[in-house]
């Protein structure tokens, strides 16, 4: 499975969504979050994507992506606002506007966005805003600082989308945040280099110390053992050991950014590889992010 790499002309065509998603290998939880996936309309009129991008998906809308929920067997989701959409937002919040009680939503945002939008957005379900290093389209690191002060009274978190061998330059920065940081995909990094890259342990050290967030998710993106993802399994124990009150999983459906579309069923089964004890997916699947995205 290849990562699509930033095109220079046209940005490239990712896989559609793939095969049907079928119940995991074991009993869900009760209240069960998916905390990251996107949706991605079909009308590129009324939605239409940013020339600036780093790939072109196909649609991967509203119904369908609940009916990956049921499939899996939970009743809540968090829809991550897709880089392609930039600082549009539209689509996303009206599909939150539309299940308020069961999905949340991390939005993109820039400094030209007012505090009347801010409040609509958390009126409709957002809880944090998402820093993106890695595709074009996003907001990067430069508002970092006056983002966060702008959402910290509204009790939202900054999601990063960063490969943790990055932070190193930044980390400095990120403690002086005035809200709740989250990390997607394990810090994205490539997961055969362990547990011991200076990168992760400093991921390690902010989670233990300034109660840093984690997405258990993504591990294809990480990975070189599939179709299993047996190497993330050092990563997830690691994380857990450190803070298992602050790990949530998601599915990073619909896998935007690649030539070949990961089985969304098997990434879900290696949480029972992560977390053997049900005691621990209640907390990473119901609990935690109950927390984090102010379900009720």
């Amino acid at each position: 499975m290849s990562h699509l790499r930033p095109a220079t002309d046209s940005p490239p065509l990712c896989a559609p969504p793939g095969a049907e998603v079928r119940a995991p290998s074991f009993v869900m939880p009760a209240g069960a979050c998916d905390t990251h996936a996107h949706v991605i309309s079909g009308d590129l009129e009324r939605y239409p994507l940013v020339p600036d991008r780093s790939y072109t998906p196909p649609p991967a809308p509203e119904a369908l992506y609940l009916e990956v929920l049921r499939a899996m067997g939970m009743q809540r989701g968090v829809l991550v606002q897709p880089s392609v959409y930039g600082t549009d937002n539209r689509y996303m919040l009206e599909v939150l506007q539309r299940h308020q009680d069961q999905l949340r939503g991390v939005a993109v945002v820039d400094e030209h966005v007012g505090d009347d939008e801010l409040a609509h957005m958390h009126a409709l379900g957002v809880r944090g805003v998402r820093i993106n290093v890695l595709f074009r389209g996003g907001v990067n690191l430069d508002l970092m600082e006056h983002l966060a002060h702008r959402i910290a009274d509204l009790g939202w978190h900054m999601q990063f989308l960063i490969d943790v061998r990055l932070l190193s330059e930044i980390e400095a920065r990120m403690a002086k945040l005035p809200c709740a940081v989250v990390i997607d995909h394990f810090g994205h990094f490539p997961a055969h280099l362990g547990i011991k890259e200076a990168g992760f342990e400093l991921l390690l050290r902010n989670v233990a110390e300034h109660g840093w967030w984690v997405k258990l998710s993504g591990a294809y993106r990480l990975s070189d053992q599939r179709p299993d993802y047996a190497d993330t399994d050092a990563l997830a124990h690691a994380l857990l050991a450190v803070a298992p009150e602050r790990m949530v999983w998601g599915s990073d459906w619909p896998h935007v950014a690649l030539e070949s579309t990961p089985d969304t069923s098997s990434l879900l089964d290696r949480l029972l590889s992560w977390a053997p004890s049900e005691r621990q997916r209640q907390s990473i699947l119901v609990d935690n992010p109950g927390a984090l995205y102010d379900f009720k």
